[in-house]
């Protein structure tokens, strides 16, 4: 029989310690996050213009934004929110599609065990540095490589030059440059480019971390009954990394909707961000700093809106990468105990 001394030690908590160490996290999340989104919501139902703050409009915003108006410049407001969505859902796809398929196929890689390949860590660490690179470090860097100026090209278009694959006009001396910054899919291409380039060694590390974690013996067993690689790779590391792949998927989705830097920043002109780059989220941030005409209420609302896309996407995410034998074996549990409980009912609950 336990004594005393043993009941007392055993009813000590430091439950509290922990709460005091994720306090500070807390705190700063309440007044710079928490406050903000619960301040847009309230943004989002009020006008627009230098007063507007001071009209309560309701869901006009809303209307507006989702469904346009006869009115030319709520019409322009209906447009512009589309046409920003839609440059926001190519530029992210058009990144994660090779992302993940060259973060996959490093992470396989590196993490084979009969493949003896001499400085893993030091590759591991190249490809993952331009992920702690400033976004606007790296955008001007880009601007600089992808130069069009006729005389005085960027080194890329020098590059294409000497190939053969950009002309020069011998007498005018200009360059028949690719349009790398304004064209259309030629812009769209760099700058995801830029963000595969910059995201796809941290994705490479957390699926790396997810097949390290997948039983080792399921490997062993599938050599011995002399599955290839491929089998392996489609029958045992692919499914079992569902769960790191949904939240791989899910991440990824929610900075490529709320994709701002790059696409802001990569653009001729200082003043003025191409139409094809424009997301959502510069979208926003132009309404609410116009310095004519600030359009706050739109901006709170089309915030508002996007959350609630990252929100419904990412939960159309986790339903379709959901384990399924695992909500299966979960239901049958449950079918079975409830058997079991009408069965000790019926014995007048002797089971």
């Amino acid at each position: 029989m336990a004594s005393a001394a043993q009941r007392r030690i055993k009813s000590i908590s430091y439950a509290k310690y922990g709460y005091l160490f994720i306090l500070p996290f807390f705190i700063v999340y309440f007044f710079f996050q928490l406050w903000p989104l619960i301040n847009t919501f309230i943004l989002s139902f009020h006008g627009n213009g230098k007063d507007g703050l001071d009209a309560f409009v309701g869901l006009d915003n809303y209307k507006a934004i989702l469904f346009g108006g006869s009115n030319r410049a709520i019409k322009m407001v209906h447009e512009r929110f589309f046409s920003s969505l839609a440059n926001t859902v190519i530029l992210w796809v058009g990144n994660f599609i090779p992302q993940i398929a060259l973060s996959l196929s490093l992470a396989v890689w590196f993490t084979e065990a009969n493949l003896k390949i001499p400085g893993k860590g030091f590759f591991k660490i190249v490809m993952y540095l331009p992920n702690i690179i400033t976004a606007a470090s790296v955008a001007v860097l880009f601007l600089q490589l992808c130069g069009e100026a006729e005389n005085t090209p960027g080194a890329l278009n020098q590059l294409l030059n000497k190939i053969g694959l950009v002309s020069k006009d011998a007498a005018s001396e200009k360059y028949d440059t690719i349009k790398f910054i304004t064209g259309v899919w030629q812009s769209r291409g760099v700058v995801m480019f830029i963000q595969t380039w910059m995201w796809f060694g941290n994705t490479m590390i957390m699926l790396m971390s997810g097949i390290q974690g997948i039983n080792p013996s399921l490997f062993e067993a599938a050599s011995i009954d002399g599955a290839t690689s491929g089998q392996v790779f489609r029958k045992i590391t692919l499914p079992l990394l569902s769960p790191i792949m949904a939240y791989t998927l899910v991440t990824s989705m929610i900075g490529g909707l709320q994709m701002f830097d790059i696409p802001y920043l990569y653009h001729k002109d200082p003043n003025k961000v191409s139409n094809d780059l424009k997301t959502v989220a510069v979208y926003i941030y132009e309404y609410f700093h116009d310095q004519v005409d600030p359009k706050m209420g739109y901006a709170g609302a089309a915030s508002v809106i996007l959350f609630f896309i990252t929100l419904i996407l990412g939960c159309i995410a986790f339903y379709l990468t959901r384990d399924k034998d695992e909500i299966a074996k979960k239901k049958q549990i449950k079918k079975n105990q409830q058997q079991t409980s009408m069965v000790g009912k019926q014995f007048g609950g002797r089971f």
